[in-house]
């Protein structure tokens, strides 16, 4: 899925509306996001056992009953950190996407409405963003920013915000030179006015579905970058992090990076299909 499918020609917000038909992988879907934010708001309810603190003489337990995904090379529960994981791996996920939204669509927004100079001095700038890869650039900006949770969510952020005001200003520029919007300028509206009122909630409706497309895509950047060194450090129990940490015992303990693996993949797989829907794209 691509910029090309959000910026298709859309019609007004009120022309859109629809009776949203779930079918099994969307239910599939929105139940995988609903667990996943449950366990990330209320991990008690989970397990109650320590994603920290690891026991004696239970290094690396196979899955079994009391320990349903097995034990780490510490002795300390696989479920209990996946869990407790989720909080860290998730906020971090809808910070970085946050920043790309608002960033992003402030930019977009400047560059369609305003139009001239502006346009093009704004859209260079994201072209030139655009051309660097975003795994590339974000750890460019975790480097000059130092390791950890909320800087690498910043990295993320960052390096999403040029794909954010692309689409923005494609949608912008549409919806200012709809026939809607000409007659309110027509009708006595003021540019900020008509700004609000009109083309900014039109244009919000691609940029929101490609926010939850980019949910996804920040848990994987996020993990990779746990994964590299440069994210989460440990003993938190970050999803990339876990991968990372169990790599070295894949011969002996493969459950320390496949139930991890599994996870992301599967929450990554519903935010996409999420968006799928809310794109209104093919069930």
């Amino acid at each position: 899925m691509s910029l090309v499918d959000y910026a298709a020609a859309r019609q007004p917000v009120a022309a859109k509306r629809r009776t949203l038909q779930f079918s099994p992988g969307l239910w599939l879907a929105v139940s995988v996001m609903l667990l996943a934010v449950l366990a990330a708001l209320f991990p008690a309810l989970f397990t109650q056992a320590s994603p920290i603190e690891g026991v004696a003489g239970a290094q690396r337990l196979a899955p079994q009953a009391g320990h349903w995904l097995g034990t780490d090379q510490l002795g300390r529960d696989l479920f209990a950190r996946i869990v407790y994981g989720a909080s860290h791996s998730l906020s971090a996920a809808v910070m970085a996407v946050a920043i790309g939204l608002l960033a992003g669509t402030a930019l977009g927004l400047v560059a369609g409405s305003i139009g001239g100079k502006t346009e093009s001095i704004v859209m260079r700038a994201v072209d030139v963003l655009l051309a660097i890869p975003a795994l590339l650039l974000s750890l460019s900006v975790l480097i000059l920013l130092g390791f950890g949770t909320l800087n690498a969510a910043l990295a993320v952020g960052i390096a999403s915000i040029a794909s954010f005001a692309r689409l923005a200003r494609a949608e912008v520029v549409r919806i200012r030179h709809s026939e809607y919007v000409e007659a309110a300028y027509g009708s006595g509206g003021r540019f900020f006015s008509v700004l609000w009122r009109h083309i900014l909630p039109n244009a919000l409706t691609p940029v929101i579905a490609y926010a939850a497309l980019q949910f996804g895509q920040a848990i994987l950047a996020l993990s990779t970058l746990s994964f590299l060194g440069y994210g989460t450090p440990p003993p938190v129990p970050e999803w990339g992090l876990l991968i990372a940490e169990g790599r070295n015992y894949l011969a002996t303990a493969w459950w320390l990076t496949t139930f991890p693996g599994v996870v992301v993949v599967a929450v990554v797989l519903a935010a996409n299909r999420i968006s799928q829907q809310l794109s209104g794209g093919r069930r």
